[in-house]
């Protein structure tokens, strides 16, 4: 009986371990965020997508819950990559970099500039940076 018990301790502390977020985890999460910045899409619109609550969409980000190898494929398809997008760059130190501040400011420049509906203003705004990039 002590041996059971014992064991049944063993399999749920390796679970906890292996439930644990990592840098890998946090490292996926930030890309996810990223192309989902790209795309326009808030974090509510996404878990609704993948049906997921918003709290849980934002713990993927985060890297604070541990993504499953089918869920990350229904994001990949949400976001339109393919899945080693998310690991792009993980391989070269790209652990722990997290988005820098002016990194998320493109990204929500981006982000801003999907929303726009307007064709021409589109247009206007893109000239308008082309010029302020030159000077």
């Amino acid at each position: 009986m002590n041996r059971k018990t014992t064991e049944k301790e063993t399999l749920s502390a390796e679970r906890k371990i292996t439930n644990r977020a990592t840098d890998t985890d946090r490292f996926v999460g930030d890309r996810i965020r990223e192309r989902r910045i790209m795309m326009g899409l808030s974090q509510q619109q996404m878990a609704k997508m993948i049906g997921v609550t918003y709290q849980q969409a934002h713990k993927y980000e985060r890297g604070i819950n541990r993504i499953l190898a089918g869920r990350l494929f229904e994001i990949s398809q949400v976001l339109d990559v393919a899945i080693g997008h998310f690991f792009e760059g993980l391989a070269n130190g790209g652990l722990g970099n997290g988005l820098q501040g002016r990194q998320r400011m493109c990204l929500e420049v981006a982000r801003n500039f999907t929303q726009i509906d307007n064709k021409d203003h589109q247009e206007a705004l893109s000239h308008m940076a082309r010029a302020l990039a030159e000077k």
